[in-house]
């Protein structure tokens, strides 16, 4: 194995550690409606829990509207409750067949809340790139203690490791970012 082969083997890994940060950006809560906020609560029906997105088709008709039709109408109690055990912010109303929720205007102290989470998601993300990239440094240095690389390309190697970690890292910071600015905008 050389170490291209071990840095080619990181960029999938890394791709989805971005989309699963950019999943748990899209749960944080700003002003405006995102199905992302509901479509992962787990409903407890059928004797099984479900994500709501596999048991209800989930529309967003206003800026700050999410309504929520359960293909079978019988559940919609259920549905009403895994929303509010899951967020205390959210208010599901039963309005015929659907359920509707509004989404109140965020408070100054709220937007607060909201970045100290976007800082802890983005953290995890970062940590997930460290350890990777911890990982793959420990297996080239392996590689040249089984002389199957030279120190030479061991330095090479982590100087090809380390532009990889800074491109994942910069992508990581836009999002943050542009997340930071939709919390803050008002």
């Amino acid at each position: 194995m050389s170490y291209k082969e071990i840095i080619d083997k990181l960029k999938p890994q890394f791709d989805q550690t971005i989309e699963y940060y950019k999943g748990e950006l899209a749960k944080i809560r700003v002003g405006r409606a995102n199905p992302a906020m509901v479509e992962d609560i787990k409903v407890d029906c059928y004797g099984q829990k479900f994500p709501l997105k596999q048991l209800a088709n989930i529309n967003i008709p206003q800026p700050r509207v999410i309504i929520i039709q359960p293909w079978d109408k019988s559940i919609l109690g259920e549905i009403r409750s895994a929303i509010e055990a899951y967020s205390s912010g959210l208010n599901p109303i039963i309005d015929g067949e659907t359920i509707r929720i509004n989404i109140p205007q965020l408070s100054e102290e709220r937007r607060k809340e909201l970045i100290k989470v976007l800082s802890q998601k983005t953290e995890e993300a970062r940590i997930s790139i460290r350890r990777r990239r911890e990982e793959a440094w420990k297996e080239i240095q392996e590689l040249e203690q089984q002389k199957e690389i030279t120190e030479d390309e061991k330095y090479r190697a982590k100087d090809e490791l380390q532009k990889l970690i800074d491109e994942y890292n910069k992508k990581i910071n836009e999002l943050e970012k542009n997340k930071e600015q939709d919390i803050l905008t008002i």
